[in-house]
């Protein structure tokens, strides 16, 4: 597993609709494993393929805790309900944050390294984080959908908090 460059704002790649991944080969098992190899060095919970350059529809989310990494390949939104506002960053805006509104469940249909399709539901956080990826995967940045940006301090002072309760 190699590191790959981290592509930031305002990269043109961040901005456009990625196409369909069609082979699934060894070529495509090297990009995800760098991938998340990539995410896990920038301590990130997801990745999408064109924040390392690729304009491929592959996104990988972590959420740790003995948890397998999942690995979504044409991932489909088959449905979202609810709404929740939470806070927000990305690896493709590092010190950038805010508050941005997402369905609090998703469930969703995507392939797997192998092209096997599979379906998968989640809430709250993981919910979030899928949808933050899949969006990466159309084009569409989180700071389009940031309600209020929070600075630095105030992320400092809220993880300050957090760490004392």
């Amino acid at each position: 597993m190699a590191t790959r460059t981290i592509v930031t704002y305002p990269a043109e790649g961040l901005e456009r609709k990625c196409r369909p991944v069609t082979e699934f080969d060894g070529t495509l098992g090297t990009l995800l494993d760098d991938m998340y190899s990539t995410m896990i060095e920038a301590d990130g919970v997801g990745i999408a393929a064109p924040q390392v350059g690729e304009g491929i529809r592959a996104a990988i989310v972590d959420f740790g805790e003995g948890q397998e990494p999942i690995e979504m390949i044409n991932p489909e939104l088959i449905h979202a309900q609810g709404a929740e506002t939470d806070l927000e960053g990305c690896l493709s805006f590092p010190g950038v944050y805010g508050y941005v509104e997402r369905p609090d469940y998703v469930k969703i249909r995507a392939q797997e390294r192998d092209g096997s399709w599979y379906e998968l539901e989640a809430e709250g956080y993981e919910a979030r984080a899928i949808q933050h990826e899949m969006d990466h995967l159309d084009g569409i940045l989180f700071t389009g959908k940031i309600s209020r940006y929070v600075t630095q301090e105030e992320l400092d002072a809220m993880l300050e908090e957090e760490a004392e309760e």
